[in-house]
């Protein structure tokens, strides 16, 4: 789980290094797609501790 984590932080640092390259709509669209990765194993790690 925590490899996942660290993959998505990954893959954000080289959305953003390449932010400069890319449209800012991909970027935007990019971006919003790992948040919403994010908050989903946020939710799912939260249920789970609960369970």
């Amino acid at each position: 789980m925590m490899l996942a984590l660290v993959a998505a932080l990954l893959l954000l640092g080289i959305m953003l290094g390449a932010v400069v390259q890319l449209p800012f709509s991909v970027s935007l669209v990019a971006g919003a797609a790992i948040g919403g990765w994010l908050v989903v194993f946020a939710v799912r790690e939260r249920r789970a501790r609960h369970h």
